[in-house]
C-alpha cells in the first residue's frame, strides 16, 4: 500500500500547479496545526457541546421552556449540516483562511448574542449560526493545514487539529459549572472572552497560501466518483450514528437510567472529554504508523465494542471503558477518514476539499437522523437505553463489514 501511495504521488506531481507541494518545515507546522485546534475548540467544541451544560440553567432562570431547550439544541445541528454545505462555496468566495477567520469570529460573536433572551427566534437564529460555523471549520481546517504537511505527519497533525473537539467537550463538563456560579449570563460572556482569544491568538498562524486552494479544479466532478470513496461517505455517516447513544444519552442514562445521579452522569460525561481529547492523537498517529485503511479498519471494531459494552455490563469499570473510548472515537475517526480521503484521492487539494465536504455533509446527516430517530426509539420504548447503544453498535458494526466486503471484492477483482 505504501509504495503504491508513493508512485501515485510521484506520477501525479508533474500535473500539479506551481506551489502546489507546500509542505512547510516542522515548527510551522505545528504553528498551522494550533490554529486548526483553535478553530475546532471555538466552532466545534465550545459553540456545540458548551451548550449542554447550560440547559438546566437556561430551564431554571425561565429563559425558555424544557421543549424549547430541545429544538435550540436542534438549531445548532441544522445549522451544522448547513455549514458543511456551504463550506465549498464561501472557500473559493472570499478564501478558505478569511472564512475560517470570519468563523472564529461569527462564534465568538454568537456567544455574546446569546446572553440575552431576546426571544426565541433570536437564540435559535443564534444556535443556527453556531452550527453553521461548525460546519465550514470541520471543512475546511483540516484542508488547508494538511496540504502544508508531510505525509508522515498528515495523521498526527490532523489528531492535534480536531483535539479542540475533546477540549470543548471537557470545558462543557468543567468550565461551565465554574462559570454559572457568576451567573448566567455571565457564562455566555466567559464563552465568548475565551473564544475572541482563541480566535486573536491563531488569527496570524494559517497558512498564507491556503487562499489559492479554494480556487475550483477541473476534476473536482470526479472527487468522489470510485467505489471506495462511495463507501467511506456511508460508512463515515454509520459512524455517526454509532455516536449518538454516548453523545446524547449517556449522562441521562447513567443518571435516571442506572439511577446514580446527575453528579455521577457528569462524572462519565468529562471522562468522555477526556478521551475526545487523546482519541484524535492516538488514531492520527496510528494512521501514519500503519496507514489509514487498516488503522480505520481498527478503529470500528474497537470502537463497535466499546458502543455495546453497557448492553452486556452496567458496572463502574465497563461505562468507564466505554466512556472513554467511544469519547475518543467521537473526533478521533476524523484524522483517519481524512488520511483515508488523501489516500484514495490523490489529486489536488480542491478534490480533496470537496470529497471531505462531502463525507462532513454525510457525517451531519446521519447523527441528525440519529439524534431524532433515537429520542422517538426511546420514548416508544419507554426509555429503553440498551436498545439505543444496541443500534447504535450495529451501525459501526455496518460500517466495518461494508469495508471488509469492499476489501474482498477488491482482491477478488
Amino acid at each position: 500500500m505504501t509504495e503504491l501511495n508513493a508512485d501515485t504521488e510521484h506520477k501525479t506531481r508533474p500535473h500539479q500547479q506551481p506551489g502546489s507541494d507546500l509542505r512547510s518545515p516542522p515548527q510551522q507546522t505545528w504553528r498551522y496545526a494550533g490554529a486548526g485546534l483553535s478553530a475546532s475548540l471555538v466552532g466545534l467544541g465550545l459553540a456545540r457541546f458548551s451548550y449542554t451544560p447550560l440547559i438546566p440553567a437556561l430551564i431554571a432562570a425561565k429563559w425558555f421552556s424544557a421543549s424549547d431547550v430541545v429544538y435550540l439544541g436542534a438549531a445548532n445541528l441544522a445549522g451544522y449540516l448547513a455549514g458543511a454545505l456551504a463550506a465549498r462555496a464561501v472557500a473559493t468566495r472570499i478564501g478558505a483562511v478569511p472564512a475560517l477567520r470570519a468563523m472564529m469570529l461569527l462564534a465568538t460573536l454568537s456567544f455574546f448574542a446569546s446572553s440575552t433572551p431576546v426571544s426565541f427566534t433570536w437564540f435559535f437564529a443564534w444556535r443556527f449560526l453556531s452550527g453553521l460555523t461548525g460546519g465550514i471549520i470541520m471543512v475546511l481546517a483540516a484542508s488547508v493545514i494538511l496540504p502544508h504537511t508531510s505525509t508522515a505527519r498528515r495523521g498526527i497533525v490532523g489528531g492535534v487539529i480536531f483535539a479542540g473537539v475533546g477540549l470543548g467537550v471537557t470545558a462543557s463538563g468543567s468550565l461551565v459549572p465554574l462559570l454559572l456560579q457568576l451567573g448566567l449570563q455571565q457564562s455566555w460572556y466567559g464563552l465568548g472572552a475565551l473564544s475572541g482569544l482563541l480566535t486573536l491568538v491563531s488569527w496570524w498562524s494559517w497558512p498564507t497560501e491556503a487562499k489559492a486552494d479554494a480556487a475550483p479544479s477541473h476534476h473536482a466532478k470526479h472527487d468522489h466518483a470510485s467505489p471506495a470513496v462511495r463507501a467511506l461517505l456511508v460508512q463515515y455517516g454509520l459512524n455517526a450514528v454509532a455516536l449518538v447513544p454516548h453523545m446524547v444519552f449517556i449522562v441521562d442514562f447513567v443518571a435516571r437510567g442506572l439511577g446514580q445521579g446527575i453528579a455521577a452522569g457528569s462524572r462519565y460525561w468529562v471522562l468522555y472529554g477526556l478521551g475526545a481529547i487523546v482519541g484524535p492523537l492516538v488514531t492520527g498517529h496510528l494512521g501514519d504508523r500503519s496507514g489509514f485503511g487498516p488503522a480505520l479498519r481498527a478503529a470500528f471494531l474497537i470502537e463497535a465494542a466499546a458502543v455495546l459494552l453497557p448492553t452486556v455490563s452496567t458496572a463502574p469499570l465497563s461505562l468507564i471503558v466505554s466512556s472513554v473510548v467511544v469519547g475518543g472515537f467521537t473526533p478521533g475517526i476524523v484524522p483517519l477518514v481524512l488520511g483515508r480521503i488523501h489516500e484514495l484521492v490523490p489529486h489536488p487539494t480542491e478534490q480533496q476539499r470537496a470529497t471531505w465536504s462531502h463525507a462532513t455533509t454525510s457525517f451531519a446527516l446521519f447523527q441528525a437522523a440519529a439524534a431524532y430517530g433515537f429520542s422517538w426509539i426511546y420514548a416508544q420504548t419507554g426509555g429503553d437505553y440498551l436498545v439505543l447503544f444496541a443500534l447504535g453498535g450495529g451501525a459501526v458494526v455496518m460500517a466495518l463489514a461494508i469495508d471488509l466486503a469492499l476489501a474482498l471484492t477488491t482482491r477478488k477483482a
